[in-house]
């Protein structure tokens, strides 16, 4: 990102589909950058014959030609588009489904031979924007970025989430113009911190893409030795102290989350990119994961012992502008997005088909202000933040409140959509559910809020018991 948002640091995850509960592939991420920069979500609709389509960043000088014709997509841009428009996640009408980006870092050995292009490279704010409303598929989306990053060159090390509904893929940009992915195997799932994360890369097969002279460019630098196995971690990405306060530990929770019964320390270096769940994955264990804080284990922020004094830095953390899943199963397609900080905010499940956006998520700027749904999130999770003791019951019984809530509300619209044949009528349904649904989440959190302020009044430090006969 740029120097006024500053670089996101992400949290992100895979989920194939036969790692998942319902057999959805899954794809999610924290967008990390400040504590308060609002976020609106937009529905983009489909465009033909759109001449002269042509992006050109506002962040550097990167431009480049873009197809006539543009599929629809639903997508979370900044509330300002004056630094970059940073779409970051979305669903297009092809059921692809793409996040960009989680930060990541490479070695200077790599950086002295194919440096980023800072100055006309492509950044992360252009990426959804330049290629979900142009894709199929998954790999198309690899593909097409891959192409873009070999003829433009890449300003920064970036991963990238890819999914359609039948695989996912992560893909990392390791130097100015080199590239590797890899797909997610159907039984496996990834969590992913801030690091280059794809270890072993297979040349043969179709579970690896990679940019075009990727071996040639590492043997002829003297990068790796020919003899051993091709890792990508260890020739491009880091290994520092950083790495062992600030992502290690992440990558270690969401693994002890989803896979127990392997025993691994938060600090360990060589955690695996890929891991096996050891049980079916829901959207509510994905959820969680992107939520986490390390609560019940020593390193929580939220216990009055760590306060000015954190070991690790979190997964959920209060410069979270918003965490999104995006879920697809054959046609369902949901779009879960929680605004603000998802440990103490509600993951509403839009459909990205829509062509309304709810009122409230329209708008929000730097300021706080009344009619915005990243607002009316935000100032829950401050007045809870007040004491987390104190106020954390009454956050956690709204969050179940609008969850249940929400969900329901998703489930009876999808009846009413699978026995609905008229393509308007759906589209007129699609755009009553969101309605609903976003007005919910945010009308039980607007009355949170006013328990909080109410409760909150009480806790002066002008307080002084009153003598009765006085």
């Amino acid at each position: 990102m740029n120097n006024v948002i500053g670089r996101s640091s992400c949290t992100s995850i895979l989920i194939g589909k036969k790692a998942s509960l319902t057999g959805s592939v899954i794809i999610g991420r924290n967008e990390d950058a400040k504590t308060a920069w609002p976020k609106h979500l937009a529905f983009n609709p489909h465009q033909d014959n759109v001449k002269n389509n042509y992006f050109k960043s506002k962040d550097n000088k990167f431009e480049m030609d873009l197809p006539e014709t543009i599929f629809s997509y639903s997508s979370t841009p900044e509330w300002t588009d004056k630094y970059g428009v940073f779409e970051e996640d979305g669903i297009n009408e092809h059921h692809v489904a793409m996040s960009a980006t989680e930060s990541a870092y490479a070695n200077e050995r790599i950086l002295a031979v194919d440096p980023f292009d800072t100055e006309k490279g492509i950044l992360e704010e252009a990426m959804v924007t330049v290629v979900l409303p142009y894709i199929k598929t998954a790999r198309e989306g690899v593909q097409r970025l891959g192409e873009i990053v070999e003829k433009h060159g890449a300003a920064e090390a970036d991963g990238i989430l890819f999914s359609d509904p039948n695989e996912a893929w992560y893909m990392e940009i390791g130097s100015g113009h080199q590239w590797v992915a890899q797909r997610i195997p159907d039984d496996s799932y990834a969590v992913v911190a801030n690091q280059l994360a794809i270890q072993a890369v297979v040349f043969d097969g179709n579970d690896f893409m990679y940019s075009k002279n990727l071996k040639d460019f590492v043997y002829q630098n003297q990068l790796w030795p020919k003899d051993a196995v091709f890792n990508w971690r260890e020739i491009f990405g880091t290994h520092d102290d950083s790495d062992l306060h600030y992502n290690t530990p992440r990558v270690w929770i969401g693994q002890k989350l989803l896979t127990p019964s392997v025993e691994q320390k938060p600090q360990d270096f060589d955690l695996p990119f890929i891991r096996k769940p050891d049980k079916p994955i829901s959207i509510q264990d994905a959820q969680a994961v992107l939520s986490n804080h390390y609560q019940n284990t020593p390193y929580d922020l939220t216990n009055p012992k760590n306060k000015n004094n954190a070991t690790f830095r979190p997964i959920s953390v209060a410069t979270t502008q918003e965490s999104h899943l995006l879920e697809l199963n054959d046609e369902n397609m949901i779009h879960w997005l929680a605004m603000g900080v998802a440990a103490q905010s509600v993951y509403v499940p839009f459909y990205p088909q829509g062509t309304k956006v709810p009122t409230m998520y329209k708008y929000g700027k730097e300021t706080y202000s009344t009619n915005s749904a990243y607002w009316v999130f935000k100032l829950a999770s401050t007045l809870a933040d007040r004491d987390w003791n104190k106020y954390g019951t009454d956050l956690g019984n709204a969050q179940d409140d609008a969850r249940e809530k929400t969900t329901r509300l998703r489930y009876e619209y999808d009846q009413k959509l699978a026995k609905e044949t008229d393509p308007a009528k759906k589209i007129d349904l699609v755009n009553e559910a969101n309605e609903k649904m976003a007005k919910t989440a945010t009308d039980i959190f607007k009355e949170l809020s006013a328990k909080l302020i109410t409760k909150q009044t009480a806790d002066s430090p002008l307080r002084f018991k009153m003598d009765p006969n006085l």
